[in-house]
């Protein structure tokens, strides 16, 4: 981290360390209401302090610039690392070539008997994110599911658009699956997960896998996943503006993602869309209150279980979109993140 990360994170961390009252006092006095929800105070204080720094918005940036940025960003509000058995730079195989990931082993699953693994996938709208923007949900959740936890960095857009990210996740896991052992993993017990867009490549990998042969997915951590590009829920209206992602975050995300002929309609885009969600893994699904993504994420945890899949939708009502890479920032997130890894260790238990 630089100095001013450093000294970024510091200031975040002291100042969700206040009491509750103090925090409502300097997030700006009355809560947020919308939609029949409150946005926790420590949201309210996290947004204000974002607007405080001002900065070029994001669909403003160019993708190195917006890739440096978000890293940033995930890292003040990080908080310190938690401490793995191990931590090993591993490659898995793309639909190009290798891929770089990063197995994350717990404490708990120190010894070399064969265990739970999520292969996970970083969110970042396909254009920014990688292994270190995640490190810290990733450490979290390997620590508080007791499972080991590989995140692999697909290859990004604008330089890799659809469907390059897609094919290199659905290779990744295939080999991940191929080859359990040098992972330390039992093969029966491989989730796939991811947030924002690495839940869009979750979904549509265990989609993949289900409906191509080979070894599926055992489980599906599908984290405020987008799941439909082709149209904008009520949220976007309700969300658009004002709680960290934006519309226009998306538009600029969606149009370096999808390129021009490719129609958002197809499945492998919005896999809302696909004519068929049955005989998938067990799924979680979770949600951000104020978020625009909020509705085609329950939208689509609607149609897995009008599909027969055992599926548990949660919504965080309180909070935004982003919150598993606050998961050092004060205790709404920590808990949130803390829940989803309850929900993830149970899944894969024997």
């Amino acid at each position: 981290m630089t100095l001013r990360e450093r000294t970024e994170s510091a200031a975040v961390r002291a100042l969700l360390a206040l009491p509750a009252s103090a925090q409502r006092r300097l997030a700006g006095g009355a809560p947020i209401r919308r939609d029949g929800q409150v946005l926790d105070h420590e949201m309210q204080l996290l947004l204000r302090l974002m607007e405080a720094q001002p900065g070029p918005a994001l669909p403003d940036l160019t993708p190195p610039q917006a890739r440096a940025e978000i890293l940033r960003t995930a890292r003040s509000v990080a908080g310190p690392p938690v401490a793995m058995a191990r931590v090993e730079e591993l490659t898995v195989a793309g639909a190009a070539g290798p891929l770089p990931a990063r197995l994350y082993v717990p404490l708990e699953r120190a010894s070399a008997e064969p265990g739970p693994l999520l292969v996970f996938f970083h969110g970042g709208g396909w254009v920014v994110g990688d292994r270190d923007s995640h490190d810290a949900p990733c450490r979290t959740i390997a620590e508080r599911a007791g499972v080991r936890v590989l995140s692999v960095d697909y290859r990004l857009a604008p330089e890799h658009p659809f469907p390059a990210p897609l094919d290199d996740a659905v290779a990744a896991f295939r080999d991940v699956a191929a080859r359990a052992g040098t992972f330390g993993a039992d093969a029966q017990r491989i989730a796939v997960g991811g947030d924002s867009a690495g839940g869009h490549l979750a979904t549509l990998t265990a989609l993949a896998c289900a409906r191509g042969g080979g070894s599926a997915p055992a489980f599906q951590l599908l984290i405020y996943p987008v799941t439909d590009l082709s149209a904008k829920s009520a949220s976007y209206g309700l969300f658009g503006e004002g709680f960290f992602l934006t519309e226009a975050d998306m538009d600029w995300y969606a149009g370096h993602f999808v390129p021009p002929g490719v129609e958002r309609t197809d499945p492998r885009v919005s896999p809302l869309l696909a004519a068929d969600l049955g005989d998938l893994a067990p799924a979680y699904v979770v949600t951000a209150g104020f978020d625009p993504l909020r509705d085609e994420g329950e939208a689509y945890a609607a149609r897995l279980r009008e599909a027969g899949v055992p599926v548990t939708l949660r919504r965080q009502r309180g909070l935004v979109h982003g919150f598993v890479n606050m998961v050092g920032a004060g205790r709404a997130a920590s808990a949130a993140v803390s829940e989803l890894s309850a929900v993830l260790r149970a899944a894969l238990q024997r």
